[in-house]
Order: C-alpha cells, then sequence, then structure tokens
C-alpha cells in the first residue's frame, strides 16, 4: 500500500512538472524488455565498430573503450510500452566523444546503432549530439546487468527507450534514415515521447 501511494504521489508531482509524456505511468521499478535473447559477453573478444560516412572509421577493444573520457549524466527514461523512470543516473562514454573521433562526413545526417543479434535502430545524427546522449555502462552506480544491456547500451533520453539500444556494438553514419528493427515491423522512425510518436 505505502509503495503504490508513494508512486501516486509521485507520478502527480512528475506530471505537474511537465516531465512525465502523455500516455506515461511512472514506476519505481525497472522492467526488463528487449527482442531476442540476452547475449554472452566476452571482454577478450568484444569490439565496437565506428563506420559509414566518416572521415576516421575505428575498432575499439573493451579496453580501449574504457580508456575513453568518462561522463555521468542524470536523465528520465521513457518506454514505449508507457513506463517511465524518473532520474536514472548514467556513466559511460559521451557520444559526442565518439563524433569527434570519428569526424562525421558533411553528409552524414543519420546513425544506425548496430546491436548484437542483428538488432538495429535509427537516430538524426543531431539527435545523438545532445549533451546527455551517452554510451552506457553503469546505471545509479552499478554497471548494468546483462538484462539491461550490459555490457554497453545507447541513452538518448528525450526519446522512447527503443532508441536506447541494448548491447550495441556499433554504430553506422548515413545519409538516409533506414528502419530499424521496430521501425520495420511498424513503430515510429523518430519516437518522440512528448508527442506520443509510438507507431507509424
Amino acid at each position: 500500500m505505502f509503495v503504490s501511494s508513494e508512486r501516486k504521489r509521485l507520478e502527480r508531482e512528475r506530471r505537474s512538472e511537465g516531465r512525465l509524456p502523455p500516455g506515461q505511468s511512472l514506476t519505481l521499478k525497472w522492467p526488463v524488455l528487449h527482442a531476442g535473447a540476452v547475449p554472452q559477453f566476452d571482454p577478450d573478444t568484444w569490439k565496437f565498430a565506428v563506420f559509414g560516412l566518416v572521415d576516421r572509421p575505428f575498432e575499439l577493444t573493451w579496453q580501449e573503450f574504457q580508456a575513453l573520457p568518462r561522463k555521468r549524466v542524470q536523465a528520465d527514461f521513457h518506454c514505449v510500452t508507457t513506463w517511465s523512470k524518473f532520474d536514472n543516473v548514467w556513466e559511460g562514454v559521451a557520444m559526442r566523444t565518439i563524433a569527434e573521433r570519428a569526424m562525421p562526413k558533411p553528409e552524414a545526417r543519420f546513425v544506425i546503432q548496430h546491436c548484437e543479434g542483428g538488432y538495429t535502430t535509427n537516430t538524426p545524427l543531431a539527435d545523438l549530439l545532445r549533451d546527455n546522449v551517452l554510451l552506457a555502462d553503469t546505471h545509479s552506480p552499478e554497471p548494468l546487468t546483462p538484462e539491461h544491456g550490459a555490457p554497453l547500451r545507447m541513452i538518448v533520453p528525450h526519446l522512447y527507450a527503443w532508441k536506447s539500444s541494448k548491447w550495441i556494438r556499433g554504430l553506422e553514419f548515413t545519409a538516409d534514415d533506414r528502419a530499424g528493427y521496430w521501425e520495420q515491423r511498424g513503430y515510429h522512425m523518430y519516437g518522440d515521447p512528448v508527442r506520443e510518436q509510438r507507431f507509424r
């Protein structure tokens, strides 16, 4: 009873602050949702690739990725299945750090996130260059667990959470917007929670 009343109180507060998007409900838990099975992680063989329309494509081992400059952000998290989790603290590498190293070509306007199991999702490059967009390996303040995307997931707080892909292994810079896994199945190409862009 206490948990339920506390959740409702917090939900009212977030709604009055304008932080709870339309059609969303606050959760105090962290539901687990994904397509496919949770992959195994081997730090000795893991690689992260950056390619496509960039001047300097590159590949990183897990040890090399961990050596990049670190950043911490606090952000809300909105799932297309209508729950929102607030004030998450993430730590990892800023997407800007990756882009600065890769040097996208002028015609690069979108990024395809490539993940384990063939999962992909598309995002405008400009959105990924926001200050709070992160390739995260830590959440509040423990390392990510496998079911939540360990060893690495993208965090794009201002879009629905399917754009914050789990088990990410690469970034492809492209000129054209290309539908990913859920977008091919009818989900919105952009996914703004404020505008309830759940489906096309």
